[in-house]
């Protein structure tokens, strides 16, 4: 993922417990568990893959570790090795 997570962005909670990948519009939406790291990064959980986000401004709400989150980002912006979406 070649873009920075922020928060009411690109990322906001999501009502659904349930993981989801999908494309609408121009946009993939990723839906999953969300783990904030130590270092200031984010992880989210998408049906057993793990994704890596670096955090931007503004912040995540440390409430959100551990709660189900839909991210949102341009087709350009994801890379599924060996392949681009």
């Amino acid at each position: 993922m070649e873009e920075d997570i922020a928060w009411a962005v690109n990322a906001w909670p999501s009502t659904a417990g349930t993981a989801e990948l999908r494309e609408d519009g121009d946009r993939i939406v990723f839906r999953g568990q969300l783990s904030l790291t130590e270092d200031g990064g984010a992880v989210l959980e998408v049906g057993g893959a793990v994704i890596l986000f670096d955090l931007a401004d503004p912040p995540l709400p440390e409430s959100v570790d551990g709660s189900w989150v839909e991210v949102r980002v341009t087709q350009d912006r994801v890379t599924v090795w060996p392949y681009e979406v």
